[in-house]
């Protein structure tokens, strides 16, 4: 009986003992064709020589899942491995588009992530010990370190001169420091 196609007909009960069967195929398959095969899906997969194996191995899987529709006297099986390769590979790609790219823990350890309850409760604190200095420590504070005044600037916003300033800003610091001692920030 004359075998033309990849995949099994009838056999005939009268033929010799024929080609390698289940464990042996798939041994033959890979001795016949894994090298062409891997350099055939290395091209696909742009040289990811791991995923190119991995393609391979998954092809060879495939034939062996599919091994009793095989024709092992067929003239060459290589072209169903090629296509099965190369749908494990579109697929494969098809995937990775559809969804988000996965990012390992790797990243969080370069990208570190700052705590927006600690910022919250030190920004509360903060606050709360502003209120307890006086007005003008608190005005002097509020136009030198948060708005970023110079104190000259500060003295015209102010309309006092800037040695008041300065001075304030000396005791509004001592005086903040105080109390936020009190509310248990250290330096």
């Amino acid at each position: 009986m004359r075998h033309d196609s990849a995949v099994t007909g009838a056999q005939d009960e009268a033929a010799p003992p024929g080609p390698p069967q289940g464990e042996e195929l798939i041994r033959a398959l890979h001795d016949q064709h894994a090298a062409a095969l891997l350099s055939f899906v290395l091209r696909l997969v742009g040289g990811d020589r791991h995923q190119a194996e991995d393609v391979v191995q998954e092809t060879l899987v495939r034939a062996w899942r599919n091994i009793h529709r095989l024709e092992p006297a067929a003239a060459s099986l290589r072209p169903w491995l090629v296509t099965v390769a190369r749908r494990i590979v579109i697929d494969g790609h098809r995937s990775r588009q559809s969804r988000p790219r996965e990012v390992g823990d790797a990243m969080l350890e370069v990208m570190p992530a700052e705590d927006e309850l600690e910022k919250a409760l030190r920004l509360m604190t903060i606050s709360d010990a502003l209120d307890a200095l006086t007005e003008p420590h608190r005005q002097v504070i509020v136009e030198t370190y948060l708005k970023g005044r110079t104190v000259n600037e500060a003295a015209a916003v102010l309309g006092v001169p800037a040695g008041t300033v300065r001075s304030r800003v000396f005791y509004a610091l001592r005086s903040l420091k105080i109390a936020l001692e009190e509310r248990g920030v250290t330096s």
